[in-house]
């Protein structure tokens, strides 16, 4: 029996295939939301297969649903999200520019969840249970990045990351059916307005 055989009786190419499971679903999401982004939630799943290059029952084998879609792609941006912020934080020339890159990628989380309310109207208690874990992934990162920006003396200290992440939310809504309204530019001018002045 070769290497390779023995390997495979023994269950230990499962590890690859699930990693190329995984990486495969993560295309699949990251397809999805794109395609979200130019078309709304409601965008065909033809065009998310062509996108991901995929056939259509490799998506619906995984999300047989388009609510079950749509909430694997909001829980994956939320992971990606808060995985962004210490990583930012690391590589960022400073915690203040980390902040303002997170925030960034904030934004474009919100601009991805449009449609969600609409699609979970039915199930409030599935709504809820997806923004506690939105609240629970990713307030104490931004709490993190505050911290760090404050500790540095770059911006005032007497922000609460879920007050700063409502606002951003805030400047959002409508952002999408408005062509002349520029939500990132403001929320660049919110977290400009951050810093401590001099």
């Amino acid at each position: 029996m070769s290497d390779s055989d023995e390997r495979a009786s023994k269950g230990e190419t499962a590890p690859s295939k699930r990693k190329d499971a995984r990486r495969n679903k993560e295309t699949l999401l990251d397809a999805a939301a794109a395609v979200f982004v130019t078309s709304g939630v409601e965008a065909p799943v033809r065009d998310i297969a062509a996108r991901a290059g995929v056939g259509l029952g490799t998506i619906y084998r995984h999300f047989p649903t388009r609510a079950d879609l749509i909430i694997a792609v909001y829980r994956h941006q939320v992971e990606a999200c808060a995985e962004a912020g210490p990583a930012l934080l690391a590589a960022g020339p400073t915690p203040h520019a980390a902040l303002g890159q997170w925030i960034k990628l904030f934004v474009d989380f919100l601009v991805t969840k449009h449609g969600l309310a609409a699609v979970l109207q039915s199930d409030n208690a599935g709504f809820d249970t997806l923004h506690s874990y939105f609240l629970d992934r990713l307030v104490p990162v931004c709490a993190q990045l505050l911290e760090a920006a404050a500790a540095a003396g770059e911006i005032r200290s007497d922000l609460e990351a879920y007050e700063l992440m409502r606002g951003v939310g805030n400047l959002c809504i409508g952002a999408e059916s408005d062509s002349r309204y520029d939500a990132r530019r403001l929320v660049d001018v919110l977290v400009a307005g951050l810093r401590r002045p001099n």
